[in-house]
């Protein structure tokens, strides 16, 4: 009787009796670590030249990185998270594409945390979220962006984040700067060397620092024309077209109604454009309209929204690759390498002359 050979496991290549390891890839292929973590992770930013000779390597030592053992000698899950109280949905949304750009293939995922940050509980429920997910890191859009308490949360349990506001509130490295004032001023000068001297203004939330920095940086254009902000013409709102509508319609029921209206975001001005139709004038020959954020609903409405550009999805690239550095992404593009961005006016149809 003849006796089959025993099937024996086979094990993956070693080297020098031991399971090689990233730095044996890096020795062998004459690279630094870092550009081995990067061809692992799928980085963009690599040579192909240099990509291929790397890959040949790892394929004939026989590599595996271990993901899992990378997350527990970092102590960190492979998730980013993204906390935010936003009233705008669009904003959200562009947000989220900006942060899924960069890590989309990486091995990272987006986790999404809404909340309100007036609740009583907010700090108690991002302390346990950050707590229960060991994120990878943190991106914090406006207002969350500017609470101080939730950065030392941040800080205690060494959560890496990256702060997106519209001054700097922390050290570069956690910020990334919109330098919303800018935007506000030049909307303003817009209107006024449109001939406009009557002209209002409809503001965010005062929980939002940007709301507070648009209002100011409008004051501030309207001044270069020697021309101010009277209080009638001050309108409050909340960064949604409900509040936005009913803004538009208390100014619209003044006896001397503005002839021009900068809204501090475009969901905003979509409510006042309504209620200037209810009142019976034209947008952009009877009463103008300006929006910020340049956001896809500016170029849908009619006439189409003259509005600040504010690139929202490219701040959350910028955010989360300022976030997760060089581990994941190796050299960034230069716009992306920046850690500030400047808002710049786009004219269309909802502005015209003012016509006495």
């Amino acid at each position: 009787m003849t006796l089959k050979p025993r099937r024996t496991k086979v094990e993956p290549p070693k080297f020098n009796g031991k399971r090689p390891t990233i730095n044996d890839v890096a020795r062998l292929a004459r690279v630094s670590k870092k550009t081995v973590s990067r061809i692992i992770n799928k980085s963009p930013f690599v040579k192909e030249k240099t990509r291929e000779h790397v890959d040949a390597i790892i394929k004939e030592l026989g590599y595996r990185p271990d993901p899992m053992a990378q997350g527990l000698a970092s102590k960190r899950s492979f998730l980013v998270g993204l906390i935010y109280d936003q009233p705008n949905p669009q904003y959200v949304i562009d947000m989220q594409q900006g942060i899924l750009d960069v890590i989309r293939g990486s091995g990272f995922e987006l986790l999404v945390h809404p909340c309100r940050r007036q609740a009583p509980d907010f700090l108690q429920n991002v302390r346990a979220f950050v707590e229960r997910q060991k994120l990878a890191g943190v991106v914090l859009p406006p207002s969350v962006s500017e609470d101080d308490a939730l950065i030392k949360i941040l800080q205690e349990f060494d959560c890496p984040y990256v702060r997106i506001a519209s001054v700097p509130l922390d050290e570069p490295e956690h910020s990334i700067v919109t330098h919303d004032a800018e935007g506000a001023q030049e909307a303003a000068e817009h209107l006024a060397e449109l001939g406009h001297t009557r002209i209002a203004h409809v503001s965010g939330p005062d929980t939002f620092r940007s709301a507070h920095e648009r209002r100011a940086g409008f004051v501030k254009g309207l001044k270069a024309h020697k021309l101010k902000l009277e209080r009638e013409l001050d309108v409050k709102a909340a960064y949604t077209f409900q509040s936005g509508l009913e803004a538009g319609r208390k100014l619209m029921e003044l006896a001397d109604p503005p002839t021009a209206i900068f809204c501090g975001n475009d969901e905003m001005a979509a409510g006042v454009c309504q209620a200037v139709r209810e009142a019976g004038r034209e947008i952009g020959k009877h009463v103008s309209v300006v929006g910020f954020d340049d956001s896809p609903l500016a170029s849908r409405l009619w006439p189409a929204l003259t509005s600040v550009l504010l690139p929202i999805r490219l701040m959350g690239r910028m955010a989360s690759t300022r976030l997760l550095g060089d581990s994941l992404i190796g050299e960034p593009p230069p716009e992306e390498a920046l850690g500030e961005v400047h808002p710049k006016l786009v004219v269309r149809g909802s502005t015209g002359p003012h016509r006495i």
